[in-house]
């Protein structure tokens, strides 16, 4: 595991290994990165993924240089390739996090780096260590994966953070999905050509309603405003799926609301205080998960 760029690299027996690390980090730190430099490299707005990344660096015993808009506060701005910065770095630091606004970023990276590259988000292309820390909130609160019902909901379209986890999701057993998003909204062809290939159930529906008793998680995410064209039609999705404390109280006693971050009107602040709520630790899992890749990426 050189780079992390994609979900797919993933096999269950690795997975199992990240969240037994991640579970012996839970509130703690080593020096297991010192002398190490970690370079958070965003071209894209970012708050958890950045902060938590290098938040576990520095509990790690290892160091941060940072750029928050790379985009303009970086040679970007002049013209310079990625993979010419890519090299560049490579001469200053030992681990590059990289989120990008272009499909494929993370795979030309990777092709000239001789560091480790984890895929911070890249486009509408993928995030897979926030899958990862999706499917971590799913084992720690139900205390399983295999043979659970999910409905992931928003833009499935555009929606890097679901198109991961569906990967990761499709190694397991008897897992049913339900994609719940507009028509023009709807999942790739290439997440369903995957589920097909690992024989695992999944369904395309429009009306969340219809499946809500029957889920033990609801992955929400956000109608994404700037993959949009048009202010026209992103106001034509904007609200198009809202959870509210009546829906939440038609789910199952055991079962948890999941989100992404950032919300806008999706999830009402009513929600929040509900024990079925667990986007908040989502994000404090996801600490202990980066700190077990970082960990596991830079032994060596």
């Amino acid at each position: 595991m050189k780079h992390i760029i994609e979900s797919q690299q993933f096999n269950q027996k690795l997975i199992n290994e990240i969240f037994s690390i991640a579970d012996k980090l839970e509130n703690k730190t080593d020096n297991s990165c010192k002398g190490k430099i970690m370079v958070s490299l965003f071209y894209e707005p970012s708050t958890r993924t950045r902060f938590s990344f290098e938040s576990a660096m520095l509990r790690l015993g290892g160091s941060v240089i940072t750029t928050e808009n790379a985009k303009e506060f970086s040679s970007a701005a002049k013209g310079e390739t990625i993979e010419d910065s890519i090299r560049v770095i490579n001469n200053y630091a030992d681990v590059i996090i990289l989120r990008h606004f272009e499909e494929g970023a993370s795979q030309k990276a990777a092709a000239v780096s001789k560091i480790p590259v984890i895929n911070a988000g890249d486009g509408v292309g993928q995030h897979p260590t926030q899958a990862l820390l999706d499917l971590y909130t799913i084992k720690r609160e139900l205390k399983k994966i295999n043979g659970i019902k999910i409905a992931l909901v928003g833009d499935l379209k555009n929606g890097r953070t679901i198109r991961s986890l569906a990967y990761l999701l499709g190694k397991y057993k008897n897992v049913k999905i339900y994609f719940v998003s507009p028509k023009d909204l709807r999942v790739g062809e290439d997440i369903k050509k995957y589920l097909n290939r690992h024989n695992t159930y999944y369904k395309e529906i429009e009306d969340l309603k219809s499946i809500i008793k029957e889920i033990d998680v609801l992955y929400q995410t956000r109608i994404q405003k700037e993959r949009f064209k048009t202010e026209k039609e992103y106001k034509k999705f904007k609200g198009c799926y809202k959870i509210d404390l009546t829906l939440v109280k038609q789910m199952k006693p055991k079962s948890i609301i999941m989100h992404p971050l950032p919300r806008v009107d999706e999830i009402l602040p009513e929600v929040d205080n509900s024990p079925k709520a667990v986007y908040f630790k989502q994000t404090h899992y996801g600490l202990f998960i980066r700190m077990a890749l970082l960990k596991m990426i830079l032994k060596n």
